[in-house]
C-alpha cells in the first residue's frame, strides 16, 4: 500500500454532464463517460462528449460501445463504433473505452487493434468484456500486445471483491506491462483493502445514486414512477470520501 491517495487514480464512470461535473468537483482523476451505465455503458452523445470535453480539465475517455448485452457485434455495428472513436479523437478526448470478444470467447485482437490504431495517440482501457473471455491470462498477453493501456475488470466476478484473487494474479503476470484496473462494486468500504490485496494503484467506481427530481409538477399518472421522481447522479462528497479511503 503507497501513502496517500495522491499516489493512486480514481476513474468515475459517468452518465451525462451533471454527474460529471460532480464527479469533478469531488476530485475524481479520470472520467469513464457512457450512457445507459444499467446496460453496462453505451456510447453518449456527441453533444455531451464536447461539452464535457470543452469544460473539464481532466483525463475523458468515453466508452464505445454501441447497445448494451454481449460484446460480440455485426460488422454494421463495429462501424458505428469506430466512427464513434474517431469523433472522440476529433474531439481531443484523452481515450477511449472498449472490448470485443469472438463468439467462441477469445478476444477479438483484430478488431481491438484496429480500433487502437485508428484513434492513436489516445489510449485505449479494454472495458469488462474481459470479464466475459474465456481465457483470462491468454487474453492479458493478447490485449498487452494490440496496444492498450489498461484493462477494467472485476476478477471475472460479478465484483471486483470476488476476483481479487485473479486481479492480483493478472497485476503480477502484467508486471508493469499494462495498467490492471479493478471495477465493479468497488467503494470506500472496500477499495483499501482491495488496493492492499491485489497491488493495483488505479481504481473504478460510478458511485451512482438516485437524484430527486427538482419538479415542481409531476403529471399524476406518474406520481410513483421513479423516472418521474429521481434520477441517477453522482454526490461529490461521495468521490471524496472514495480518494479519502485510499490514504
Amino acid at each position: 500500500m503507497k501513502g496517500g491517495y495522491n499516489d493512486f487514480t480514481i476513474e468515475i464512470a459517468t452518465t451525462d454532464f451533471e454527474s460529471t461535473k460532480n464527479a469533478v468537483a469531488g476530485g475524481a482523476d479520470r472520467i469513464e463517460l457512457c450512457a445507459n451505465l444499467g446496460e453496462g455503458g453505451t456510447t453518449q452523445s456527441y453533444g455531451v462528449i464536447r461539452r464535457v470535453r470543452e469544460q473539464f480539465d481532466i483525463p475523458v475517455y468515453p466508452i464505445i460501445r454501441v447497445r448494451g448485452g454481449d460484446f460480440l457485434y455485426t460488422e454494421e455495428e463495429y462501424e458505428c463504433m469506430m466512427a464513434d472513436a474517431l469523433n472522440c479523437k476529433a474531439l481531443d478526448c484523452d481515450g477511449v473505452v472498449a472490448g470485443f470478444l469472438k463468439a467462441n470467447g477469445e478476444i477479438d485482437v483484430a478488431r481491438t487493434a484496429k480500433i487502437v490504431e485508428a484513434v492513436y495517440p489516445l489510449g485505449v482501457t479494454f472495458h469488462r468484456a474481459f470479464d466475459r473471455c474465456k481465457d483470462p491470462l491468454q487474453a492479458l498477453e493478447q490485449i498487452i500486445d494490440t496496444g492498450c493501456k489498461r484493462i477494467l475488470t472485476s476478477g471475472q466476478e460479478t465484483t471486483a471483491i470476488k476476483g481479487s484473487r485473479l486481479i492480483k494474479q493478472l497485476m503480477e503476470q502484467a508486471a508493469g506491462r499494462i495498467i490492471i484496473m479493478p471495477g465493479s462494486g468497488v467503494r470506500a468500504d472496500n477499495v483499501k483493502a482491495l488496493a492492499d490485496s491485489t497491488g493495483c494503484v488505479e481504481f473504478h467506481s460510478s458511485l451512482r445514486e438516485l437524484i430527486p427530481s427538482k419538479m415542481k409538477y409531476i403529471a399524476p399518472a406518474f406520481a410513483k414512477d421513479e423516472e418521474s421522481l429521481r434520477h441517477p447522479g453522482i454526490n461529490p462528497a461521495a468521490v471524496a470520501a472514495f480518494k479519502k479511503a485510499l490514504q
